[in-house]
């Protein structure tokens, strides 16, 4: 909508404001009610007065200012660009009544982005999301038109990493992909959180980790491979002129970014990869390339599961369920002994 413009405060309200396009810059508050600033806005535009449409765009333009910057900031990247694709759906060629979307356009959504079921899953939950929130506005009473709709089928990652996987891309990597593996192995945390841990976290003899994604709070004990680590993460950073509180820090001492972490990892595994190819390994070589930094995650639970107990992997991945664990991260099978 032309002029009209949405703030976040402090407070978590947002406010809305008609630009009028002076010089210098004049706004016209318009409260914090979204609806009623929409009227108020058709007025000072002059356009002809009428209710306010309940449609897919002014509900995508409310949850993108009010919902989307209360999540994490991951999250947020994510669901921005799957707004993006939703508006394309649902606003082409004119922004769809919330009251005409029945669940034959859902089925149609997840078939219109089927070639990325992954995707095409994530979009019906950011849909279903978004229309519970309009019927809590009161945009809607209508049921929502996801429920009964399945997402498409999707297999379970079933990529373990082995030890000696790890160790070829393990002796490629530079020395800061090396605490980001043994940091992001031994905690078994998403790779946003390990990078995002720093020297504040250390507390009274503990690792203090608070998950981005869930909000799940873990202390994990200071002991063994973990000190040594945090040991050696300090020494190293004592040696650079360049100072950063974060555990992970690049061979120069600045602090790890994702891209630094990626590109760090893509060239010890496709060097490692090429090892094996030389050495005439091409099985090795192909589950060189299967790995991803994430699989260091599943990789922790899967060991852990085997030393301590299905229970003791989900407490350190922080779910809440063991059956999370069981059907998102444990790869290796159950351990069992032959008959005889």
């Amino acid at each position: 909508m032309p002029n009209f413009r949405a703030r976040k405060q402090k407070s978590g309200t947002t406010y809305y404001y008609f630009d009028t396009g002076a010089k210098p810059r004049k706004e016209i508050p318009l409260g914090s009610d979204y609806r009623v600033a929409v009227q108020k806005w058709l007025e000072l535009s002059a356009m002809p007065a009428r209710p306010v449409s309940e449609n897919f765009a002014e509900l995508a333009d409310k949850y993108e200012a009010e919902v989307i910057p209360l999540k994490a900031k991951s999250t947020q990247a994510t669901q921005l660009g799957d707004l993006k694709k939703l508006r394309t759906f649902f606003c082409n060629p004119t922004p769809a009544p919330l009251n005409a979307i029945k669940p034959k356009h859902i089925y149609l959504l997840l078939q219109w982005a089927k070639d990325t079921p992954t995707t095409a899953n994530r979009l019906k939950r950011v849909f279903s999301h978004m229309f519970n929130m309009a019927r809590a506005w009161g945009w809607t009473e209508n049921e929502n038109p996801c429920t009964g709709i399945e997402g498409h089928s999707l297999g379970k990652r079933e990529v373990y990493i082995s030890d000696e996987v790890y160790r070829l891309v393990y002796e490629h990597g530079n020395v800061a992909l090396k605490d980001a593996m043994d940091l992001a192995y031994l905690t078994g945390q998403r790779p946003g959180d390990t990078r995002s841990l720093t020297d504040h976290d250390i507390i009274d003899g503990y690792l203090v980790i608070k998950q981005s994604k869930t909000s799940a709070a873990l202390r994990f004990i200071i002991e063994g491979e973990l000190k040594a680590l945090l040991d050696r993460i300090e020494e190293r950073k004592r040696s650079h002129k360049t100072w950063s509180a974060n555990l992970l820090v690049s061979q120069y001492g600045k602090a790890m970014s994702k891209q630094m972490l990626r590109k760090a990892f893509e060239t010890a595994r496709s060097d490692a990869a090429d090892e094996a190819d030389k050495s005439g390994n091409a099985a090795l070589a192909a589950q060189v390339r299967a790995f991803w930094f994430y699989d260091l995650r599943a990789k922790a639970a899967d060991d852990v599961a085997d030393e301590r107990g299905e229970l003791a992997a989900s407490k350190q991945l922080g779910h809440t369920s063991v059956q999370t664990t069981k059907r998102h991260y444990l790869r290796r099978g159950t351990r069992v002994q032959a008959t005889k």
